[in-house]
């Protein structure tokens, strides 16, 4: 026989379903029926379960809603796994490519590090956790707005000055669309001296268990060193990318 707490866990997942494909609200007769369950014992654990503070009840207690402190509950625990989980996925990177790899984040019109591994022997001065850069010239940039729309990007830089810092930097925001439509297509994005002289980076996205991108992991370093493997240190952030997102999921790791 079926638990209460069974019952309960496959109501929150047809209601997260619902609401990830767009649809906010709904009835327990349309629940019911997507769940192929009797109508009134569903709406008994529906009604439980608001009272518990899992779901709230809305139109009339008609419509029933995944309550707003699961979804912040859930970001709090991404936002953790991407500090914790990330560090581990960043090791694995530089273990396979022996180069400085990151862990971003959007803020407004800049990707944020929020966590880096540089090998032993790096030269690198300072750390870049916790400072911004121009998310139009960064690789990291373009692999956080791969599933934004056209309008969306266009807001992100609204109010941005397309500074020239390096010999590739994006022009305009035109410009950087026609980047970012490449980055789409192949899954990850490729920098070559955008950000900087001499520069060569290159960011896959990392998805949340909204299937959104919250976050990229990127190999940076000298251009002379990083394009002849580029294809190396490119399977390394879809591999490891890919493992971050499902730890994100709550997935066993592989």
């Amino acid at each position: 026989m079926e638990s209460s707490v069974g019952r309960g866990l496959d109501v929150l997942s047809a209601l997260a379903h619902r609401t990830a494909t767009g649809l906010r609200r709904t009835s327990v007769t349309d629940l019911a029926r997507e769940m192929g369950r009797e109508r009134s014992r569903l709406s008994r654990t529906v009604g439980a379960m608001a009272v518990e503070g899992f779901v709230l009840r809305e139109e009339s207690q008609r419509s029933p809603a995944l309550h707003w402190r699961l979804y912040a509950a859930a970001q709090e625990l991404t936002a953790h796994r991407l500090r914790t989980d990330g560090l581990t996925a960043l090791e694995g990177m530089v273990a396979e490519t022996g180069e400085s790899c990151y862990l971003g984040v959007l803020v407004g019109d800049s990707t944020v590090t929020i966590a880096e591994r540089i090998p032993a022997g790096s030269n690198q001065v300072g750390s870049w956790v916790g400072r911004p850069y121009p998310a139009y010239c960064s690789d990291c940039g373009q692999a956080l707005l791969t599933d934004a729309g056209e309008d969306e990007v266009a807001a992100v830089f609204a109010h941005t000055e397309f500074v020239r810092h390096g010999p590739n930097t994006p022009a305009d925001l035109s410009d950087f669309l026609s980047r970012l439509s490449v980055t789409r297509e192949r899954g990850y994005s490729i920098v070559d001296e955008e950000a900087e002289p001499g520069l060569y980076s290159m960011a896959a996205p990392v998805r949340d268990f909204r299937d959104e991108v919250v976050a990229a992991v990127q190999v940076v370093g000298p251009r002379i060193r990083l394009a002849p493997k580029t294809d190396v240190c490119v399977a390394a952030a879809l591999r490891w990318s890919r493992w971050l997102e499902n730890a994100l999921h709550g997935a066993p790791a592989s």
